[in-house]
């Protein structure tokens, strides 16, 4: 095994550098987070994208724990939508039908 590590070590940096899969993903830093409406191609190597306080290109085999990991192009948004922006505006058109 240790023989095939600076092989495989020299192949994954040739595919990063050469070859992309198709997927795009959002990205964005944690130094940055309004660059979080960046996209990027990912390199062969990544099947999902994550996120998490930043935002990026990942393996299936790394999404464990607190990161999230979704299949399919652009499918870590770049703004998010949950139950929060729904009761706001739930709230508003009530408070705008009252008045």
């Amino acid at each position: 095994f240790p023989i095939f590590l600076p092989m495989l070590l020299y192949l994954t940096k040739t595919k990063l550098k050469t070859n992309t899969c198709g997927l795009r993903c959002y990205t964005c830093t944690a130094a940055d987070p309004k660059s979080c409406t960046d996209t990027k191609s990912c390199s062969v190597i990544f099947n999902r994208c994550y996120s998490m306080v930043t935002k990026g290109c990942q393996t299936s085999i790394a999404c464990v724990g607190a990161m999230k990991c979704c299949e399919g192009d652009l499918c870590n948004s770049a703004m998010p939508t949950g139950p929060s922006v729904v009761l706001l505006l739930v709230s508003s058109a009530i408070i705008t039908l009252l008045h």
